[in-house]
């Protein structure tokens, strides 16, 4: 029996560089896994859109999708858009057996990702304790997702070592980036390294850079991007949700 094709659902961006690197990180995981066909779909902005994803699928004889939300926690659009938009292409077509996975975050392997751009930027294994770092994130409205970036702070200091680890965010709650730099300086650390908590380039991560730049930031690190640890986290998702719920119509 063929795989379930695996279905990206990031959320698009108008900045090329976004698709660029969702993209990039699909073959990753292509690459990975022989024989797994890996498709990306969009949410906003840019294309395809999932939907379009889905019937062109449907239309290949495709009966088995595997869908897996690309975003770091359940907030907003995780917990609604993504919902509505795979309930829709259930109806759509009653025949399509589908299956969501979680979304990628917590997990141990995003940590190893942050490493591994604060070394790529430069850090070595050697200053953890004596580096603050602040955790970047894009931020929302939703409450569970700040409380999952705190959380993610305290348990990446208490499991490597930083001399602290401290949330910040390029939207909607505070503190911002550049006031958590700020922050930490004042409180004696001197240096400092941003590690932004997010998968692509774009607006919000250009504005989580130039608030780091703007305070004097020592080291700032890329995007998460195609890092091989995302690569395996997204395998895991696939794997877990292979034997999991079926999504809308396709319970049928």
């Amino acid at each position: 029996m063929p795989q379930p094709v695996l279905l990206v659902v990031a959320h698009g961006s108008r900045d090329p560089r976004h698709a660029a690197t969702v993209h990039a990180l699909a073959r990753r995981v292509a690459a990975a896994r022989p024989g797994l066909r890996v498709v990306t779909g969009f949410l906003d902005h840019c294309g395809p859109s999932v939907p379009e994803v889905v019937d062109r699928l449907v239309a290949e004889g495709v009966r088995e999708v595997v869908a897996l939300p690309l975003f770091l926690s359940r907030a907003f659009h995780a917990k609604a858009d993504v919902p509505l938009v795979l309930d829709r292409a259930t109806a759509d077509h009653p025949g399509l057996r589908l299956r969501v996975t979680d979304v990628l975050g917590p997990s141990p392997l995003l940590l190893d990702a942050l490493e591994r751009r604060l070394y790529e930027a430069g850090l070595r294994p050697g200053d953890r304790c004596s580096t603050g770092v602040v955790l970047a994130s894009a931020g929302s409205t939703d409450p569970e997702a700040g409380a999952v970036i705190a959380d993610l702070a305290r348990r990446w200091q208490r499991r490597a070592g930083w001399l602290a680890v401290r949330p910040a965010f390029a939207s909607a709650a505070l503190p911002r980036t550049e006031d958590a730099v700020r922050a930490l300086r004042a409180e004696g650390v001197r240096r400092i390294a941003v590690a932004p908590y997010v998968l692509a380039p774009g607006f919000l991560p250009d504005r989580i850079e130039r608030g780091a730049l703007d305070a004097g930031a020592d080291t700032i690190a890329t995007c998460l991007g195609d890092a091989a640890e995302l690569g395996r986290l997204i395998l895991d998702r696939y794997a877990s949700a292979r034997s999991g719920r079926l999504v809308g119509a396709g319970r049928a």
